[in-house]
């Protein structure tokens, strides 16, 4: 089989880099980064990717927008993109300096630092340390932790540091100057595996993950699988959302998840993510069918956005 092409959040040395390559260290594959969420979700969806491996959650730091505000594709940019897999990604934050400008470490910092460099979603998660050390310090957002920690490692006369991971250090060639700082020890963000439903090369790989639930035949297994749907409701119709959350309980589904996106057709209207859990057996084989059949009949719209196998379970 040809070498996989997966893409994933550049630049390199990302925590998307090491997400996608723990993902897909044992196959063949060429690791391919793009500048956003939206490049990766089009190199898909015109198959030149195979896969993308995209954050989707975090565990201190909650959801990530840009990716919601993707898989909710309100002009349909994307239809042919689904979830296929998912991977757990435990997030351990550095404090990241140019080479030799802290030879003493940590311990001997003067509090010189006058600039921060991180990716939006790092601040909240190292909140902490940066309170305690860094109250008033200038932070600068920038495109991925990676980014910051090329900056810094580019700009010496810079009295700046980055917060992004030690293997991001180690790409970079710049020195941690003070290690997990994160808020949490089981800081952990979820990233999604995405393919093109209509790509014959990734249908024909088994990444033990089932197929997306188009038909009955979903084999049973021990582990829970997940699927993720979309829908929208009439707002104004008193008890619409309980209407189609009720569907859910009816076929036996686990509701895990839910989110919501505004749906920029009207304010205050809203595209709902729900993504629900249940362990495949004969008896409820069809439930994934049958709910989406059930919530068209009482939701403006509805899509199936993939099925996958529950790795959080398999950990567990």
């Amino acid at each position: 089989m040809d070498r996989l092409r997966v893409a994933f959040l550049g630049p390199l040395a990302s925590f998307s880099h090491q997400a996608a390559s723990e993902s897909f260290g044992n196959k063949l594959a060429d690791l391919i980064p793009h500048l956003s969420f939206a490049d990766a979700f089009a190199a898909l969806q015109s198959q030149k990717a195979d896969y993308a491996v995209i954050p989707c959650e975090n565990s201190t730091n909650g959801s990530v927008v840009q990716t919601l505000d993707l898989l909710a594709d309100r002009n349909d940019q994307y239809k042919d993109v689904k979830v296929c897999g998912e991977y757990y990604l435990t997030v351990h934050h550095c404090l990241l300096v140019h080479k030799g400008s802290y030879r003493s470490g940590w311990s001997g910092y003067d509090g010189s630092i006058t600039k921060l460099y991180t990716h939006p979603q790092a601040w909240g998660q190292c909140e902490s340390v940066l309170s305690q050390y860094f109250k008033g310090v200038e932070r600068q957002d920038v495109s991925s932790t990676s980014k910051g920690a090329e900056i810094v490692s580019k700009h010496p006369e810079e009295k700046a540091a980055a917060i992004a991971s030690r293997f991001a250090a180690e790409f970079h060639g710049v020195d941690v100057l003070k290690e997990n700082i994160e808020d949490r020890a089981d800081n952990t963000t979820r990233f999604l595996i995405l393919r093109n439903v209509l790509a014959e090369k990734t249908a024909r790989l088994d990444l033990e993950q089932p197929n997306a639930p188009t038909s009955a035949e979903i084999p049973a297994h021990d582990s829970t699988h997940k699927t993720l749907i979309t829908f929208s409701i009439d707002h104004s119709s008193p008890g619409a959302l309980a209407e189609a959350l009720l569907i859910f309980k009816k076929h036996g589904l686990n509701l895990t998840t839910i989110n919501t996106r505004p749906s920029l057709k009207r304010a205050w209207q809203y595209i709902f993510f729900v993504e629900c859990g249940r362990t495949p057996s004969d008896e409820n084989k069809d439930a994934v069918v049958k709910a989406l059949q059930d919530l068209r009949d009482v939701t403006e719209y509805c899509r199936d956005m993939g099925t996958w196998k529950d790795q959080l379970g398999q950990s567990a």
